[in-house]
């Protein structure tokens, strides 16, 4: 996803609906969200497909690390070796 502009991705409510396809047209030539406001807050993002995929995959392996993070302050870690170990064990079956 390409950095966000704010002066060109920030649209009403109302410039939406008016334009919708030029918008996706735009997030999907720039690959920047488009925030929607509606009463001058923020609502809604428009995005493209591929970079909402991309996304949700970079959260996921952010939410792996944080699991593994929380797994070692807890003392929940093994060894490398042990780690290197249980996994040959379970590939040679």
């Amino acid at each position: 996803m390409q950095k966000f502009k704010i002066d060109q991705d920030i649209r009403s409510m109302s410039e939406v609906r008016n334009a919708m396809a030029s918008f996706v047209k735009q997030v999907h030539d720039t690959k920047r969200p488009l925030i929607i406001t509606q009463h001058g807050k923020g609502v809604a993002v428009l995005m493209g497909a591929n970079e909402f995929e991309a996304m949700q995959e970079k959260i996921e392996i952010l939410s792996d690390v944080q699991a593994a993070l929380n797994q070692l302050a807890n003392g929940e870690a093994i060894s490398h070796q042990r780690a290197k170990d249980q996994l040959l064990k379970r590939v040679s079956k």
